[in-house]
């Protein structure tokens, strides 16, 4: 919806920059209240619900994969098991900045190099363990209302980068692995803008709070800044 851009498309000077376009102001409006959670991304909302004790989390019918190998860390996964979880697929006809569903804090985030399989359908079918095996960027997030959060951007085939609002990280760039945690925390409010896909992907959500209720459902197509959640 070419009327949503911040700009005109003449005025974008690559594909890219039109294809990782911003929106104009108003155009997302952010769910407000206590206790609610929202939407990172333009996307259809692939699985919500809660992450089980084991923190196993299904891909598809009869195919799951661990939050310890998502996020690359034992000791991180730790906190996310009995919360809640959400996955994210962002097809390349929708917006593709990523944005803070919570408010808080980023404490820390984790570049994990992998493969870029495509995260459609079929490669969801066919690819075991997909979202641990694909490039990913995991941000780690300290709220008062929720307790720890991660959004854990994947990448995807053709995805040429991923890329952070607050830092100069810039993915598939031949750059190592590892975890960053800044001198400061860097300060988010639900709605800010966190980071971008340079084509379509995949973000997965996890929250160590149990106590949230669904306000969306597996299936739908959900919009920067829509309720996922609320306090239950």
């Amino acid at each position: 919806d070419l009327s949503e851009a911040e700009l005109p498309p003449e005025a974008y000077p690559s594909f890219n920059a039109f294809f990782t376009r911003r929106l104009r102001e108003g155009v997302r409006p952010i769910a407000d209240g206590e206790g609610v959670v929202v939407s990172p991304s333009d996307s259809r909302l692939s699985a919500l619900g809660a992450t089980p004790p084991d923190g196993r989390l299904e891909q598809v019918k009869g195919s799951s994969y661990s939050i310890e190998a998502l996020l690359g860390s034992a000791e991180d996964a730790t906190a996310f098991r009995r919360g809640a979880h959400a996955t994210l697929y962002l097809s390349p006809a929708m917006y593709h900045r990523v944005h803070s569903p919570v408010d808080g804090r980023v404490v820390a985030w984790r570049y994990v190099p992998g493969r870029l399989f495509p995260v459609n359908g079929a490669g969801v079918r066919s690819v075991p363990g997909l979202f641990t095996r694909n490039e990913r960027v995991v941000l780690f997030v300290d709220t008062e209302a929720h307790g720890p959060a991660a959004v854990v951007l994947v990448g995807a085939a053709n995805v040429g980068r991923m890329s952070l609002a607050f830092a100069d990280l810039v993915t598939n760039r031949g750059r190592p692995g590892g975890k960053t945690v800044p001198a400061e925390p860097v300060a988010v409010r639900r709605g800010d803008e966190v980071g971008a896909f340079h084509l379509g992907s995949t973000v997965v959500l996890l929250l160590a709070d149990p106590g949230l209720a669904p306000a969306a459902a597996a299936g739908d197509l959900v919009r920067v800044g829509q309720a996922l959640w609320r306090r239950g």
